[in-house]
């Protein structure tokens, strides 16, 4: 299920070697991280081998629905959440504790990350991910292409609102493969239901927004962010793994240091999101650019610049959410930089780095644990994609 790096122990550090660009830290991060990826990667090839084998003895049709929900699972990421979770477990265990029975844990934490993108696809009607058809648009064209009857749009979306569901039940099933004690597994359950339930409550907030960005604002963006984005994935992750590790919530000190790290480098997480959502290179982010413009989204970057912006500034920016073009779009977000609100959203990610750096000084944690969640810190809120 796992490969040979992680297959009895908890993943081991490499020697630091030639820097990537002129940091050591992310070189060395990125080689650790690509082994706890291929582990998360195995367990779930494994586990929905299993599950999309028994769907398709219910009926032919549903092999073909549980190959794609499978696919939308597989489909290149980054794992940032099994990520968090795991250096959150080894902060406490150190390095000699065994990887396995911990690692269906980490793995659905991938799961549960596939059913918000599927759902959250379909509520922003997002035509790509990871550089590929969104499921609901796969799955429309799929519909087309047969010729069968229905509204083909309908249909995908109606089919994406199952994938995620699949999704989440499976994130459920394959969680309960952890070899852990039973109180021990029930307050990681625990731990996993209050993510579940800030993920929707922050998507809904998202939903809300867009709905009625004209009365919206800075902090109610962040609020997004905390929820939508920063629970889910970094802060409860660690937290998740805190608890696969036996730690009870009574731990003071470490609980509080993993919230506390764990808001400010999802937020900044998100704040990154923003500004890739309106800057980046759709060949490295697999996603247009502009996006956000072109519905008027209501985040911290857009709320930031009509705070900013001058009267005339402000008048131009109403035309974010209009549905604008190419050009108009390229030309709103020259706009949003003018103001200073780009500028500003970049010095909101780097308070949080260091905020997160500064909480993680006051846990007494295993030392690699802290090298790696130091370079995460960075990695994941200075990324192209």
């Amino acid at each position: 299920m796992a490969n040979d790096a992680v297959a009895g122990n908890a993943l081991r550090v490499p020697p630091a070697g030639p820097a990537d660009g002129d940091d050591p830290v992310r070189a060395v991060l990125a080689a650790y991280t690509k082994d706890l990826v291929t582990a998360v990667d195995d367990t779930l090839a494994a586990f929905l081998a299993t599950e999309v084998g028994a769907l398709t003895e219910i009926d032919a049709a549903m092999g073909g629905f549980a190959t794609t929900a499978r696919d939308c699972v597989l489909a290149a990421g980054k794992r940032v959440r099994p990520t968090f979770a795991y250096w959150g477990w080894r902060g406490v265990v150190g390095g000699a504790e065994p990887l396995p029975p911990v690692l269906p844990a980490l793995a659905a934490l991938e799961l549960l990350h596939t059913f918000a993108l599927v759902h959250d696809d379909v509520m922003d009607s997002s035509a790509t991910r990871r550089g590929r058809p969104t499921a609901h648009v796969a799955v429309a064209a799929q519909h087309a292409a047969a010729g069968h009857r229905g509204d083909s749009r309908r249909f995908g979306e109606a089919v994406a609102v199952l994938i995620g569901d699949l999704c989440m039940v499976w994130a459920d099933r394959l969680l309960s493969h952890a070899n852990l004690p039973p109180a021990r597994l029930f307050d990681v359950r625990r731990c996993y239901d209050q993510m579940r339930v800030e993920t929707v409550a922050g998507q809904y907030l998202d939903v809300l927004g867009e709905s009625d960005a004209a009365n919206w604002s800075v902090d109610r963006a962040l609020r997004v962010a905390r929820y939508k984005t920063a629970s889910y994935t970094v802060q409860r992750p660690l937290l998740f793994g805190a608890c696969l590790a036996g730690v009870a919530t009574a731990d003071a000190p470490l609980i509080a240091a993993y919230t506390r790290y764990g808001l400010a480098v999802g937020e900044a997480f998100q704040l990154c999101d923003d500004l890739l959502g309106v800057y980046g290179d759709p060949e490295t982010t697999g996603k247009p650019a502009g996006d956000d413009l072109r519905t008027g989204k209501p985040t911290a970057l857009l709320m930031l610049a009509r705070q900013l912006a001058t009267p005339t500034q402000r008048r131009a920016l109403e035309r974010a959410g209009t549905g604008a073009g190419e050009r108009e779009t390229t030309r709103l977000a020259e706009l949003v930089a003018d103001t200073g609100a780009v500028a500003r959203v970049e010095h909101m990610i780097d308070d949080r780095v260091a905020e997160a750096l500064a909480a993680l000084g006051t846990a007494t944690i295993d030392e690699t644990a802290r090298t790696a969640l130091t370079g995460l810190a960075t990695a994941a809120t200075h990324r192209r994609s």
